[in-house]
């Protein structure tokens, strides 16, 4: 994911409700979200080039979703793939915490990342983020609240964030139907260059990736998704292609 905002113990009955989209390079093969023939406990969809994952759900109420830090100084072309720990959390039974102590120990291994993971009863927020304070570096486990996540720390109040969050409560106060989600996700619109942040990239690029759904040449949102984690039952994730 590269975009994610979500509610946490907040609505009755949901204890997470989540809407983000995954941004990528448009010739990198992937699967949609479905049951996986390799783990029928996790619906998700599957970068095809790592075997990983950006987002995804299981069957007894787990949740995880991966998002990148942008630092293009620190990315090394060796580093293992981020997509993975999504999936090696659907895999395991440990809790949040347990995981994201046993993560702490070889996080870096892989370029810098944001990583939610979450049950029923617990949602960690953990980073290997150079910048990050000890309390996300060691798992933060969040209160009840809306949050935002997009490719620096969390609730880190870029344009597109501080819009999606707002637009994202305010849909979430009036009960509004699925498709207001998405609509959401969709919005195009770009502000203005000094509302920008810096984060390492040409004046260019923080232009197209300001926008909640990115659309650039070779690059942008691929898929939108809409998570509801219900107190009882299973797991819903819905996705909806977009490139």
């Amino acid at each position: 994911m590269c975009l994610i905002v979500f509610a946490w113990q907040v609505v009755p009955g949901i204890p997470l409700l989540a809407a983000g989209n995954r941004d990528e390079f448009l010739d990198r093969p992937a699967q949609p979200a479905q049951w996986w023939d390799d783990n029928p406990d996790i619906f998700a969809g599957r970068d095809l080039r790592a075997g990983g994952s950006w987002l995804g759900v299981t069957r007894g109420g787990r949740f995880a979703a991966v998002t990148n830090v942008r630092a293009p100084l620190e990315k090394r072309g060796e580093a293992e793939s981020r997509g993975a720990l999504v999936a090696d959390f659907l895999r395991s039974r440990a809790s949040p915490e347990a995981y994201v102590t046993e993560l702490a120990a070889h996080a870096g291994r892989y370029n810098p990342f944001n990583l939610l993971v979450a049950d029923r009863d617990s949602l960690i927020w953990y980073t290997n983020a150079g910048d990050a304070g000890v309390d996300a570096r060691n798992g933060k486990p969040l209160a009840p609240g809306i949050y935002g996540l997009s490719n620096a720390q969390l609730d880190t109040p870029w344009p597109k964030l501080v819009r999606s969050k707002a637009q994202f409560s305010s849909l979430l106060c009036q009960g509004a139907p699925e498709d207001a989600y998405f609509e959401m996700l969709g919005d195009t619109s770009r502000p203005s260059d000094c509302r920008l942040p810096k984060t390492g990239v040409s004046i260019e690029w923080e232009r197209v990736l300001s926008a909640v759904c990115i659309d650039a040449p070779g690059y942008g949102t691929r898929v939108s998704s809409l998570v509801r984690l219900p107190a009882t039952g299973e797991p819903v994730l819905q996705e909806r292609l977009v490139r």
